[in-house]
């Protein structure tokens, strides 16, 4: 069982998971020689994307490096959900590989979790370079959801790094397909009751590649965010 665990979402970046992929294992060797990264390249079946292939290149070249190639049947929470399944470490971390989160927050994050006895740490966006568009649906995001589930400050419940111990990760029970994936963690941390740090971050505008999060997330994610409350008068902790 490794200290950390890294599980690195790639879909479709391509030929820069090993980049990446690079900086994450820079950042984990400086906590300890004990990780294993998870590179998780899922991709569409029929679709031009030569992730899967070099991520299996990546993780050839050292046996601490895992890859998670299989055909999509979803979005990024069904991508997270395979990579968390074959993290064994006593912490697991989760953070998207396009370069617009710094790899280098997984040491603060772990530091953090570590250092403060804490169940789960994360970041929070306060430096935001994507689009006004993005900024302005996430703002709205994080108000509608601190209204619905009130008396656990969450700062901003989209963002990464995440850093886990496996204690805590294995009490939560993990369903969405999409990209509510966050949200089902920060409510499952909320009702656990979760000692949860938070650090700031800045969030990089995305080079090269077009987001993945369609214009109309924001009205998808308040249904979702509308039907998990309802959930909540029926669930008991």
């Amino acid at each position: 069982m490794p200290k950390i665990s890294v599980v690195i979402l790639c879909y479709k970046a391509g030929d820069d998971v090993t980049a990446f992929a690079s900086k994450v294992r820079n950042t984990v060797e400086r906590l300890t020689s004990d990780w294993e990264i998870i590179l998780v390249g899922n991709y569409n079946a029929g679709e031009a994307d030569n992730t899967p292939e070099v991520v299996r290149a990546v993780a050839a070249s050292d046996p601490r490096y895992k890859a998670v190639t299989l055909v999509k049947q979803g979005m990024m929470g069904w991508d997270a959900r395979s990579g968390l399944r074959d993290a064994t470490g006593d912490t697991v971390a989760i953070i998207d590989g396009d370069n617009q989160m710094p790899p280098e927050d997984i040491e603060h994050v772990y530091t953090k979790l570590i250092g403060e006895g804490l169940d789960m740490a994360m970041t929070y966006r306060n430096n935001r370079q994507d689009s006004v568009a993005r900024r302005y649906n996430s703002k709205i995001f994080n108000i509608i959801y601190s209204l619905l589930f009130p008396g656990y400050p969450v700062r901003d419940v989209n963002s990464k790094p995440k850093i886990f111990t496996r204690a805590f990760l294995d009490k939560l029970t993990l369903e969405s397909d999409d990209w509510f994936l966050d949200t089902e963690i920060m409510i499952q941390a909320r009702r656990h009751r979760a000692k949860l740090g938070q650090i700031p971050t800045v969030f990089y505008t995305s080079i090269g590649r077009k987001s993945f999060v369609r214009p109309d997330a924001i009205l998808e994610f308040v249904k979702n965010l509308l039907r998990a409350r309802l959930r909540e008068f029926f669930e008991k902790p």
